[in-house]
């Protein structure tokens, strides 16, 4: 039995905020995933963040109140906890008093999502979610699947699908085969998949996944994946943040070409005969990314 954990980066939306929509998972199995998780606390306790959620694109942004504490990298750990809380809480006074209500409620929103890192400088939450990807890289029992849809060559009206369901159709797919592949007339391996919470693509996953386990997707039959997706809170779930880290690092290689934490991550892409098969980048034909590079050698070899 195999768990793939799904979680997503970018907003499906066209346009939307973000130029790529990637939504990935990592299948490991089901015997290793008490010592992934423990792979992660390892890393989680060295930066003081036992039971929190792993949250890259929150965690690597720029926390301005860090630079406005003198000697802020210098201090410990509840120190900089401490009056990180009481400059936050002087900000969101002033801009109540202020009478924007609509920065006011962006701003506490960006404080609470950023809480539990705001002990760490930027760089510190950098080297915690490197580990954690150089941890990742190391887990040769495991494989990612991702679709990174560029928006800008996508078209719902043709493609007959929206962005999300064409990324969650070919991610089901890849993970079919990657099953098939590694079954045997006598050991069939079966999988299953779990997706972080969201209520609004828990009904529409769980619909197509239906659909799909009756009438199969575009790309196969679906035979070794068992059930409908089970949908959980990331928060609690530290594979779904693994998953969630994989998502990110595609998106920022692709947008921005932040290749570190990608090389990292794309070492565990499902591969078939030394070729990328369960990564894919929908784009333009003439891209020239990593990630279309190794998917145009696997079309090559099937030449």
């Amino acid at each position: 039995m195999y768990l793939c954990y799904i979680d997503e980066s970018g907003t499906p939306d066209i346009p939307g905020n973000t130029s790529h929509y990637i939504l990935a998972g990592i299948a490991i199995p089901v015997w290793h995933w008490q010592t992934c998780e423990r792979d992660i606390d390892k890393i989680k306790m060295k930066y003081d963040l036992v039971d929190e959620e792993i949250h890259v694109a929150w965690m690597l942004r720029t926390y301005l109140g860090q630079s406005r504490i003198p000697d802020f990298e210098n201090l410990a750990y509840h120190q900089r906890r401490r009056l990180m809380k009481q400059y936050r809480a002087q900000e969101l006074y002033r801009l109540q008093r202020a009478n924007n209500p609509r920065q006011y409620k962006q701003t506490k929103k960006n404080f609470r999502k950023t809480s539990p890192y705001i002990h760490l400088t930027r760089e510190e939450r950098y080297e915690g979610i490197e580990r954690i990807a150089q941890v990742v890289s190391q887990w040769r029992f495991a494989r990612i699947f991702a679709e990174c849809v560029d928006k800008l060559h996508f078209d719902p009206e043709r493609r007959l699908r929206t962005v999300d369901e064409q990324a969650f159709e070919q991610v089901v797919s890849r993970f079919e085969h990657f099953l098939r592949a590694i079954s045997t007339p006598d050991n069939k391996n079966y999988g299953i998949l779990i997706h972080d919470n969201n209520e609004t693509v828990a009904r529409r996953h769980t619909a197509l996944m239906k659909r799909f386990h009756q009438r199969g997707t575009l790309w196969t039959d679906v035979n070794h994946i068992i059930e409908t997706p089970l949908f959980v809170d990331s928060a609690l779930t530290g594979m779904v943040q693994i998953a969630d880290l994989a998502a990110y690092a595609l998106r920022r290689y692709l947008e921005n070409g932040e290749s570190k934490l990608f090389e990292l991550i794309f070492t565990r892409a499902d591969k078939r005969q030394g070729a990328v098969v369960g990564v894919r980048h929908f784009t333009h034909s003439q891209c020239r990314c990593q990630i279309c590079e190794a998917h145009r050698v696997d079309q090559v070899r099937s030449v």
